[in-house]
């Protein structure tokens, strides 16, 4: 092969590749420099034969294996079965790469995640309780001072320590249980999310309004249940922060085999296409946290919103292979 050869590219879609590609078989060719494909790989001008045999594991295609040689009768039945075997093992090394890839790149979505998580964390401490044991221990040394001087203010600023420090706790209880909502290994999915609801009410005000029947993630492995919870939770931080939204819905339904998440809210949008591009230097992955966990639950994410408009998330999970399958394949699932 020329080093010309090694930048051409070829689309696959026509003479013995295209066969080979759409037919799954290894086939066998002549006058490769006639080929409309083969004929601009000058390596295998001087061939008269060629011998494509295909890469393909499952629905997952990886190329074709080309041979060329000078004689016109070279490969016989024992050589292509040879070349066969070579190939399989192509194809093996060939996933073996791709797998090894796909995990490093899984291992870095868990570790941004997870620094995600930690940052988050540590901004809402210092935003919430931190700041709010602070002026804690300033009340309460104001309030020392102003018992020898005035009992009665004293006192009532006392009760305002008081009120206070029942906030603080409603805070800290609401951090811990996004953190881990022992409700949702015990209860299940709808129930962690009303108890969710009820604590971003009386945390911070927020209509939250679940709608869903209380069986409706009873086929939905805990694991799967724990990273839709999750996804819920941020999307309703997310629109907690920034719809100024007066409601918060959150829909679960069953369609078939898919499960469907809805979170939807009546405030002011934003533009999605200007958001998505500059989300890198804003410094939040909250969607990119959303559209991650969508991809280890093999399902889709849909995102619409306009400014004025409000904002919805629609997150579609196959329930089983067979559908997962089918909505990644082309044509989703009208197939």
């Amino acid at each position: 092969m020329t080093h010309a050869d090694s930048r051409v590219t070829i689309p696959g879609d026509k003479g013995l590749i295209g066969d080979v590609l759409s037919t799954g078989d290894p086939r066998l060719g002549r006058h490769p420099d006639r080929d409309p494909e083969i004929k601009r790989l000058v390596g295998f001008h001087p061939c008269r034969q060629v011998l494509g045999i295909p890469l393909l594991a499952g629905l997952e295609t990886y190329g074709v294996m080309l041979f060329g040689h000078p004689s016109s009768d070279y490969f016989n039945a024992e050589r292509v079965e040879l070349l066969e075997a070579i190939g399989q093992q192509a194809m093996v090394a060939l996933q073996n790469a791709r797998l090894y890839r796909d995990l490093e790149q899984e291992k870095e979505r868990i570790m941004q995640i997870e620094e995600e998580a930690r940052s988050r964390l540590a901004r809402d401490l210092h935003d919430g309780p931190t700041q709010s044991v602070a002026a804690l221990a300033m009340r309460v040394n104001f309030a020392r001072r102003l018992l020898e001087r005035d009992p009665k203010a004293a006192s009532q600023e006392l009760f305002k320590v008081e009120d206070l420090a029942r906030r603080t706790t409603k805070e800290i209880r609401h951090m811990l249980f996004t953190l881990r909502p022992l409700i949702l290994e015990s209860q299940g999915l709808v129930m962690a999310l009303k108890q969710l609801a009820e604590k971003v009410k009386d945390t911070l005000e927020q209509n939250v309004i679940i709608e869903a029947d209380p069986d409706v993630a009873k086929n939905l492995e805990m694991g799967k249940q724990s990273i839709i919870f999750y996804m819920t939770e941020e999307a309703v931080s997310n629109a907690t922060k920034h719809a100024q939204a007066e409601h918060i819905w959150v829909r679960l339904k069953n369609e078939g085999d898919l499960f469907i998440l809805e979170v939807e809210d009546d405030g002011v949008g934003f533009n999605v296409g200007a958001v998505d591009k500059d989300y890198a230097q804003r410094g939040s992955l909250g969607m990119v946290n959303m559209r991650e966990r969508t991809e280890l639950l093999n399902g889709l994410f849909h995102l619409e919103s306009e400014d004025g408009v409000g904002t919805r998330i629609t997150v579609v999970v196959p329930v089983t292979e067979e559908c997962a399958e089918r909505l990644h394949r082309p044509g989703g699932l009208s197939d």
